[in-house]
């Protein structure tokens, strides 16, 4: 039986987050840029005070600031106020363990640790000869671990280390890959690492001693790896970090590990984790520092097998996979404060809870509803302090107790939300490739009349348009000039059980596309708003790819596409892309020299004889994931083909838009595009 849920929830949960005046009107690109963004929160040890950035954006300077704020925990209606004393520049702020406010900012031409009392003075703590990425305190503030960019020194400031001379001219030279990495060509040799200073007398001393020794690999993992894949014990004795040995087959590999070391450097690290080839990551130690737990793949050279809840108790080795039987992928680890349950996030049907994991026997319990949550930190009384967003609204400060209480705690945005057009969002489900429940979700305006199409799908491809907030595909936007958006999680996406995000492997162009057709065609059958022959289909990075397949399978459904950083030729992509890895392990495991024709069996290069439907082409001069050429490939075959096509290049950009002026220039180009070809000429492209 079909199941449909609309959330009856929409108008409450546009309450939540909006107080709609009687005159509101269509939301802005700029409106998105001009919210205030939320960071990770850092709370007191005793509770009472919460850390966090709150940015704004400069638009003359196409830049955000980012203060931080404090947040009084336990004063009733409190507002976060900025954190007074801190220097120009300051950021990374949290609290130490004996409430104290450890943080960086520039002194000279470079950061420095600074340290300072809630209502006192800083004092700068380090002289560090190189800039550094981020860092970490131990509890009984004897030792500082800090991560950094540099060659293969000794020490962080390579002060003792004389290096060959580089070769003249500009050439880079490479005898390995990565040559280049998301969005940045690679310095042989320059990694990143951990190195650790002891306190003495409030100061960091030495010139840092590297912890990671002669491993070779990054730390934090690049891109996109931070602090949480990094773990300090109570007593500042022992490093945990999770790392991918580089060499020849780094681009190719999935295997990070998760090692431990002494804080001083005095024995090389330890490879807790060698017995698995897949990813283990996120080292998050117990609160008696007896037990770490990680996550874990099984599955070597795949990235997004289900990530598993293990813990391993220090002393003996034992190892216990404590999810093992919950067909979840736990993104996000904390301990409860009494070490006997853990608190994780993972996506759950278009949403993303803060569920409870019992130490002992693995059982799971849902502590929050809808929404996006994350930067769990937990309380004393069994609950946590927590973000939440969701397609109403982004970020905001959150409370839940140990029985699924939930109390909001801030509202940053009220002032410009709350001069907004309101939306409705709605999931729905349909039988779609297999017979295989599917599901989707519906955002639209409220306007008594009928709506043109935004067709979203998501890119990844293991992923999910979910109720979540986004600062670059938002759905709530996309409506905002009289759309309907409607998305759908075909086979691939996240947050369904682990069979059903594997089932793309092979498939690119298969079950998604069947799922996207059955998808639209129940929509647009139970919901007689819509105007099912009036839509436009949108995607990037493997959304991307499945405009250009679209284009090809499904010629005359959309009246256009808008296709962004997708892959246009399979072959060039397998030649192209960095991280190897993933295009081989999608079609198959093999390389393409190896098994072309698991390539090409869905490569839209192939179907180009097809194309008829008007697109709009976007990509990042930046983007080595997939590259612009890719791009520039597709508009050369619409141009060839003459169909009515335009090509939007960012030099400044990478797989993504982030650059605020940027992002509202690729929202002018996209609803004018979209206007233009749903006959909607007359609705002004209101992203500005």
């Amino acid at each position: 039986m079909i199941q449909r849920l609309a959330f009856a929830a929409t108008v409450a949960a546009a309450a939540l987050f909006t107080a709609t005046p009687a005159l509101a009107r269509p939301m802005t690109a700029t409106d998105m840029h001009m919210m205030h963004r939320l960071g990770a929160p850092s709370i007191s040890p005793d509770g009472r005070y919460a850390l966090f950035t709150l940015s704004t954006t400069d638009l003359a300077k196409n830049k955000r600031n980012n203060p931080v704020h404090i947040l009084d925990l336990r004063a009733a209606g409190a507002k976060p106020k900025p954190l007074t004393g801190l220097p120009a520049g300051a950021h990374d702020a949290v609290f130490g363990a004996d409430g104290s406010v450890w943080f960086l900012a520039p002194v000279k031409d470079r950061d420095q640790l600074h340290r300072m009392a809630i209502g006192g003075k800083p004092t700068v703590l380090s002289d560090f000869g190189a800039d550094i990425s981020g860092f970490k305190v131990a509890d009984n503030g004897s030792r500082v671990i800090v991560w950094a960019d540099t060659r293969d020194c000794p020490d962080i400031a390579c002060a003792a280390t004389t290096f060959a001379a580089k070769p003249e001219g500009s050439g880079r030279e490479y005898d390995q890959l990565f040559v280049r990495h998301w969005d940045t060509w690679a310095e042989p040799g320059v990694r990143s690492r951990i190195f650790s200073y002891p306190v003495v007398g409030g100061k960091l001393t030495g010139g840092g001693v590297r912890v990671t020794g002669s491993l070779v690999g990054d730390t934090p993992s690049k891109p996109f790896g931070g602090g949480e894949e990094i773990a300090l014990s109570k007593d500042g004795r022992t490093v945990y970090f999770a790392l991918r040995e580089a060499g020849r087959i780094e681009p190719t590999s999935t295997n990070l590990d998760i090692f431990a070391a002494p804080a001083d450097g005095s024995a090389p690290p330890v490879n807790l984790t060698a017995d698995n080839d897949g990813t283990d990551n996120l080292p998050t130690l117990s609160p008696d520092g007896r037990t770490l737990a990680y996550f874990s793949m099984a599955r070597a050279g795949y990235e997004a097998d289900r990530q598993v809840l293990k813990l391993r108790d220090l002393a003996t080795g034992r190892v216990r996979a404590v999810t093992a039987n919950w067909d979840r992928s736990v993104g996000s680890i904390a301990w409860a404060k009494d070490g006997r349950s853990l608190l994780v996030t993972a996506q759950d049907v278009m949403e993303e809870p803060i569920f409870r994991v019992d130490a002992a026997s693995g059982r799971v319990t849902r502590l929050t509803g809808n929404g996006h949550a994350g930067n769990v930190n937990p309380t004393a009384d069994g609950g946590a302090i927590f973000t939440q967003n969701s397609v109403m609204a982004p970020d905001d400060l959150f409370r839940v107790d140990a029985r699924g209480r939930v109390v909001r705690l801030t509202d940053v945005n009220r002032a410009i939300l709350s001069q907004l057009d309101p939306v409705t969002f709605e999931k729905f489900s349909f039988k779609g490739a297999n017979g295989d429940t599917v599901w989707g979700m519906k955002v639209k305006p409220v306007m008594n009349r009928t709506l043109p199409i935004a067709f979203v799908v998501h890119g990844g491809p293991q992923g999910s348009f979910g109720n979540g907030w986004s600062y670059r595909w938002n759905p709530r936007l996309f409506a905002a000039p009289g759309y309907a958006v409607v998305s759908v999680d075909f086979h691939g996406s996240t947050g369904y059980g682990q069979a059903f995000t594997d089932a793309i492997r092979n498939d690119w162009g298969g079950k998604p596309l069947e799922d996207l057709k059955r998808g639209l065609a129940f929509a647009t059958a139970n919901d007689p708003q819509l105007e099912a022959n009036n839509a436009c289909a949108l995607g990037a990075s493997y959304g991307g790819y499945m405009m250009n397949w679209i284009a090809g399978q499904w010629p005359d459904r959309f009246k256009c596409l808008v296709q962004h950083d997708g892959v246009f030729d399979a072959r060039a992509m397998a030649y192209e892309t960095e991280e190897l890895w993933f295009d081989e392990w999608e079609h198959g495991g093999k390389t393409y020299y190896e098994d072309p024709k698991a390539f090409e069996r869905w490569n839209p290069v192939n179907y180009v004889a097809n194309w008829r439907t008007p697109m709009l082409v976007i990509t990042g001069e930046k983007d080595f994931r997939i590259p612009y050429t890719q791009g520039i490939a597709a508009f050369t075959a619409l141009q060839r083909r003459g169909i009515p096509s335009k090509l939007v290049v960012f030099p400044d950009e990478n797989h993504w838009v982030l650059k605020p002026k940027n992002s509202i220039q690729w929202y002018d180009n996209v609803f004018a595009w979209m206007n233009r070809w749903t006959g909607r000429g007359e609705v002004s492209a209101i992203a500005r």
